[in-house]
């Protein structure tokens, strides 16, 4: 059996880890800017954190060893379903990845990143301090 503050911190956790694979698939996108027929994916956060409030994240597969095989083809860090972005500009290349959204993207997320850091660590500190008494 799992407790309140178990709870509260492991949505957290998935939160920061959803974000952190999140910057990875950016970081792909932008290390593949100039990669001929390239095409920009991203994770459909809203969706992702749906599933996470929803407990659904709890039957995800993973690896144990590193010789398995990933669980599904069209799927990123972390078991992410990844969605392929709607090119706003395509190059003449096939090359679907705009590198000033891109960097925005990655930017914010990154921001976000270190907000949900910056929340995790003021509750410990206020559960140290409950618990040491002051």
């Amino acid at each position: 059996m799992t407790s309140a503050i178990d709870r509260h911190f492991d949505y957290r956790l998935q939160v920061m880890n959803l974000r952190a694979a999140r910057q990875q698939v950016l970081a792909t996108n932008i290390a593949n800017a100039d990669t001929p027929g390239y095409q920009a994916r991203d994770v459909d956060f809203a969706s992702q954190l749906k599933r996470i409030q929803s407990g659904e994240s709890r039957g995800a597969l993973a690896a144990t060893h590193s010789r398995h095989l990933a669980a599904g083809g069209g799927r990123g860090p972390a078991g992410l379903e990844l969605r392929y972005r709607a090119a706003e500009q395509p190059s003449v290349d096939g090359n679907t990845v705009d590198l000033n959204r891109e960097m925005a993207r990655f930017s914010e997320n990154a921001i976000r990143y270190q907000a949900d850091l910056a929340f995790l660590q003021s509750r410990v500190s206020g559960l140290r301090q409950a618990i040491s008494g002051q």
